[in-house]
């Protein structure tokens, strides 16, 4: 693998649609290795933009737009890390050979929304999920209920993300209000939801799972140790690692990931959300890029998340191993603001082996992630301690 020098003729260039918190640190994570970025994301001043070495502001859905930037810039490889994406623009580029796609074409299509991933999952591999239905109106998802998920249940829409749209229903005078509610939460009003039936787990992990070129230059496996995390309202609050597990559990968890990555193909960092009770193990989800909740491995791992999702797609080796026992906790805006001060900065750092990303996002809401604080400690216990204990010192103030 050869990597140009940034701005110049020879240079690397890598596109990144959609330019958040995680697409900021993959931003870094391929500086750090030569490589010219391009963020590229729906409102002005995205984190990722800020960081990059060129930064454009498009509607990503629009054919034209996302074909002249792309025939304007020209990168080697384009990395979605948003689900609101023209995907059959990024298929057109792809099959011309302008540029490669990451992870694939096929893995940005179904994942981007919850029908094609599911059905993936379910029907064509085979793969325990929870009992799920998908409806097109408020009477379809009552008739699914009825016919068999039951109560309590999940609504979601089929493109969202950080838990927007989502509801967890307990009776028949909630699904009007969960309708309308995924209706209008979805990244893309698809007319369609899945409602997915409650299953009796114990807890839930993300599995980061790697496909990488190995010493041989063959596309190999690789997983990360097992993040637990925390979610209110499908959004998440809080992250450790490693979660304790079976070993059965684990092993069943592997297969399940490296089916499903498998399937999706290509080269790259995958976020695969599971269900764990004993040594049973559900799919639940699968990100084709960095997860939210793995964020905890900035402090947790030798390489973050970030760096490994760098290297995989420069088909560069990858090292997952475990530095610390580790633990993320979200810093939410708390209020709604185009002018936030965050206060307690120092008294967050000064707990004992923490640090702070404030991700620099233009604008606040209440419930809006506007930073992570991340600890380690002797073990897990410790390392969420602190971590909450962080978080809570950072004072979000509107002015």
């Amino acid at each position: 693998m050869q990597i140009g020098t940034p701005l110049s003729p020879n240079a690397t260039r890598v596109m990144l649609l959609g330019s958040g918190e995680l697409g900021k640190e993959v931003i870094i994570a391929l500086q750090r290795l030569g490589v010219e970025v391009i963020a590229v994301d729906r409102y002005e001043n995205a984190p990722g933009q800020q960081v990059a070495h060129r930064s454009y502001t498009i509607d990503m859905t629009d054919d034209e737009a996302l074909r002249a930037l792309i025939f304007k810039e020209k990168p080697h490889l384009i990395v979605p890390e948003i689900e609101a994406l023209n995907t059959a623009t990024l298929a057109d580029i792809e099959a011309a050979g302008m540029a490669t796609v990451i992870p694939t074409v096929k893995a940005v299509q179904l994942t981007m929304n919850r029908e094609g991933i599911r059905r993936l999952a379910a029907e064509e591999l085979g793969l325990p999920t929870s009992p799920y239905a998908f409806a097109h109106s408020e009477a379809e998802l009552q008739a699914a209920i009825d016919a068999g998920i039951g109560y309590p249940c999940f609504i979601k829409p089929t493109m969202s993300s950080s838990g927007k749209g989502q509801s967890r229903i307990t009776q028949a005078s909630e699904v009007k209000i969960a309708w309308d509610y995924a209706a209008s939460g979805g990244r893309v009003n698809q007319g369609v939801v899945i409602v997915e039936g409650q299953i009796a787990f114990d807890y839930e992990i993300t599995l980061l799972t790697v496909r990488a070129k190995n010493a041989a230059g063959e596309i190999a496996t690789y997983f990360c140790e097992p993040i637990g995390h925390v979610q209110e309202k499908g959004d998440y609050v809080e992250s450790w690692q490693p979660q304790a597990m079976t070993a059965g559990a684990l092993a069943e968890s592997k297969r399940i990931a490296k089916a499903v990555t498998d399937s999706l193909g290509g080269l790259g960092l995958f976020g695969v959300e599971l269900f764990i009770k004993g040594d049973s193990v559900w799919f639940s989800e699968v990100s084709p890029r960095p997860h939210d909740t793995g964020m905890v491995t900035m402090c947790s791992q030798r390489f973050s998340e970030f760096d490994l999702h760098a290297r995989a797609i420069l088909g560069l080796p990858v090292d997952v191993s475990l530095s610390n026992p580790g633990a993320s906790a979200v810093i939410y805006g708390g209020h709604a603001s185009k002018n936030l001060l965050f206060t307690g900065v120092d008294a967050a750092l000064a707990v004992p082996n923490s640090d702070l990303r404030l991700f620099g996002k233009p604008e606040s809401f209440v419930k809006r992630r506007m930073g992570v604080a991340l600890a380690t400690g002797r073990d897990v216990t410790e390392a969420r301690e602190r971590a909450k204990l962080s978080a809570s010192l950072v004072k979000p103030v509107a002015v």
